[in-house]
């Protein structure tokens, strides 16, 4: 089985001189960027590692997550943000529960047992919350399985060809909430292992609360509407 790793990156030059040498690049068969317009030099850097960087035609994760899976013949892509919020050590660990375990999708979940949220130490969770409301939304809903605890984070495995299944055609942040959703409609299996989140280093999220809040609500909405299949694009991609 062929492994790709993927790094998505959008001017991530404070934090990956401190993460690139941590990154278990031997975990995978083939380690690639993909960059969503970085003006800061992380392009350069990338680079002058060895690393090829494709270029995203649009903004967005979503658009991200479609650049790597054509970009690649691997079998299973991992994708992984070096902004310090996210363990590079969980890599490896992902690749082996999905294989071993025989997953489609595999997720660092920082909401099951033993997990750390970055947010644990405030009175007011805010993020933490929402993120668990949409995370027991998805279960109720679609979750023929075992109950999945972080529908949401993005570093995660999956198989190519199930991602392909899923038909994920979005560009925001709402992709790796989508992904998982379509996963449970699927039937397909959802493996999880307990990651530990870190804060960022360097510069804010580009995620903003309340139009990322809205673009969730917006395409869950669209996904109940739906019922249990994934239907054509026309009919629930909501942009």
């Amino acid at each position: 089985m062929k492994r790709a790793l993927v790094l998505l990156t959008y001017n991530e030059i404070e934090a990956l001189p401190k993460l690139f040498d941590r990154i278990p690049l031997s975990a995978a068969d083939e380690v690639f960027a993909v960059d969503g317009g970085s003006k800061d030099g992380t392009v350069a850097y990338l680079e002058s590692k060895g690393l090829r960087v494709f270029g995203q035609p649009r903004r967005g994760r979503g658009c991200a997550f479609s650049v790597a899976l054509d970009a690649t013949g691997a079998d299973v892509l991992c994708y992984y943000s070096p902004d310090g919020n996210e363990d590079p050590d969980d890599i490896p660990k992902i690749f082996a529960k999905l294989e071993e375990g025989g997953y489609d999708l595999v997720v660092a979940s920082r909401m099951s047992r033993g997990a750390h949220n970055e947010e644990d130490e405030k009175l007011i969770k805010a993020r933490k919350w929402v993120n668990l409301a949409f995370t027991f939304l998805a279960n109720v809903f679609w979750n023929r399985g075992p109950y999945v605890t972080d529908t949401i984070n993005g570093l995660r495995a999956v198989r190519a060809d199930s991602l392909r299944r899923c038909a994920c055609r979005v560009d925001g942040f709402v992709i790796e909430y989508l992904m998982s959703i379509r996963m449970m409609k699927l039937g397909l299996r959802i493996g999880e292992i307990a990651t530990y989140e870190s804060p960022r280093l360097g510069g804010g999220s580009t995620a903003h609360s309340w139009p990322t809040g809205v673009e969730f609500l917006r395409h869950l909405a669209a996904e109940v509407a739906a019922g249990r299949g994934c239907g054509a694009p026309k009919e629930i991609m909501v942009k």
